[in-house]
């Protein structure tokens, strides 16, 4: 009894492990995730936000004042003052001291105040640049998850043709056995399952791939299994949408990271410039210190202050303001206001271009979406077309109307308007999607 207790709890184990091995299946909101929190190249791109933060925050304590601490101690030989007489001695002595000071920068043309400003638009860039760093992923990902449904869309219409191919080979193969078609129908139909069983391992392969290269842009460890859930992509919604190029810009500048990071460096830049100006102005500096001593001669009898007297005693303190007005320096601030100016300049020339490259993409893609529209309404109506078609050969071909060549020529025809219907769905899908970020400014938004 004992025996078969153990022998059933390790079937129970087995049969979990089996049910707990089955290969997760992703979806595409699966996929964007896992790679948004796990993309290293997105991960540098967050590290060099943190840079910007820390540059910030630098920035920031440049207000405050400084605090230093420091002690000494020295033993002197030969020739040196006696801190006590203030008269020349030459024994060796003994000497420790502590000080305390801090300063304070009261102004500086402004240079500080401007940095930090800055420094806030360079940070806020660089969270711009973490989205666009995002959604560069996300239309990766999105790309070859819609290149892997096409793929697998023709390996299942290869698998559909063999199945048809094999089919008819089993019905001619038992009219050949009963003498009711010739044999070499039966030959002329083995070839024509060859060449579908050709496709369809092409087809396999090709699917394969995709998959790997999509497992490969997730960056998933190796030996991680890896399968899709395959959506119902005969019954994805196509809407008759119509976009209009301007009103999608208007959006679009509004919403677009790439633009905001160029407009963002672009408002550092020239707080740079007034940062580097800044330079010019004198600057006025306070400061303060405190400090004490001891001292001692060294194999001398001669009576000192205890060490506490002296600390307690020598206890001084000093305040002092200073002003620095530059006269020269080299060309060195001429040439940082003049390299703040240039890099102001190819910002402003940079933004620009960018936002005449959107116009571009965007006019290219709400031209491309209405082309799409009509290119896939005519390959569904050819696939609806070829379906009926290819009904009335098969009928013929069962019945002996038409040979194994006609039945072959129009499953091929079937074949070219099926795959040719789903490659126009899938880009008009991907073209749909596309406008919509320029809508948005962001995938995650849409991918719903």
């Amino acid at each position: 009894m004992g025996k078969l207790k153990w022998i059933l709890s390790l079937m129970l184990i087995l049969c979990y492990g089996e049910i707990y091995a089955q290969v997760k299946q992703w979806t595409l909101e699966d996929c964007i995730n896992y790679a948004i929190d796990n993309n290293i190249g997105l991960q540098r791109q967050r590290l060099q936000t943190q840079t910007a933060e820390v540059n910030l925050l630098k920035s920031k304590m440049d207000l405050l004042p400084s605090l230093n601490a420091g002690s000494d101690a020295s033993i002197q030989y030969g020739r040196s003052i006696d801190p006590i007489t203030n008269g020349v001695t030459f024994l060796q002595n003994f000497r420790n001291g502590y000080q305390l000071s801090s300063g304070l920068t009261l102004f500086n043309g402004f240079t500080t105040i401007n940095t930090i400003s800055a420094n806030k638009f360079m940070l806020k860039a660089g969270l711009e640049s973490e989205k666009i760093a995002r959604n560069t992923l996300i239309v990766d990902i999105m790309g070859q998850y819609y290149q892997y449904l096409y793929a697998k869309g023709l390996e299942n219409a290869s698998k559909m043709q063999l199945d048809l191919s094999e089919k008819q080979l089993f019905r001619i193969q038992k009219m050949v056995e009963t003498g009711k078609e010739a044999l070499s129908k039966e030959y002329e139909m083995e070839s024509q399952v060859s060449a579908d069983k050709l496709s369809y391992t092409i087809a396999q392969s090709s699917s394969s791939k995709a998959l790997t290269t999509l497992k490969q842009m997730l960056q998933l460890a190796p030996g991680t299994e890896f399968d899709l859930a395959m959506p119902d992509v005969e019954h994805i919604l196509i809407v008759d949408s119509n976009y209009n190029t301007d009103s999608v810009y208007a959006l679009a500048s509004q919403n677009l990271p790439r633009l905001k990071e160029i407009e963002y460096e672009l408002r550092a830049s020239k707080k740079q410039v007034a940062a580097a100006k800044g330079k010019l102005a004198p600057s006025i500096s306070a400061g303060g210190q405190i400090f004490t001593g001891y001292y001692t001669l060294l194999n001398d009898t001669t009576f000192h202050s205890s060490y506490s007297t002296q600390m307690k005693n020598n206890f001084g303190q000093a305040i002092g303001i200073s002003v620095n007005i530059p006269i020269f320096n080299n060309y060195s601030t001429a040439r940082n206001i003049k390299l703040a100016k240039i890099k102001r300049n190819d910002n402003e020339l940079r933004l620009e271009q960018e936002k005449n490259n959107l116009y571009t993409d965007i006019e290219n893609a709400c031209l491309n979406f209405n082309k799409g529209k009509d290119e896939y309404a005519a390959a569904s109506s050819n696939y609806n077309f070829n379906v009926k078609s290819f009904d009335a050969v098969q009928k013929k071909f069962e019945t002996g109307l038409i040979d194994v060549t006609s039945y072959s020529l129009a499953k091929t025809t079937l074949f070219k308007a099926e795959t040719e219907a789903l490659r126009t769905k899938l880009q008009l899908v991907i073209r749909k999607l596309t406008i919509q970020f320029y809508s948005t400014g962001e995938f995650v938004n849409i991918l719903k």
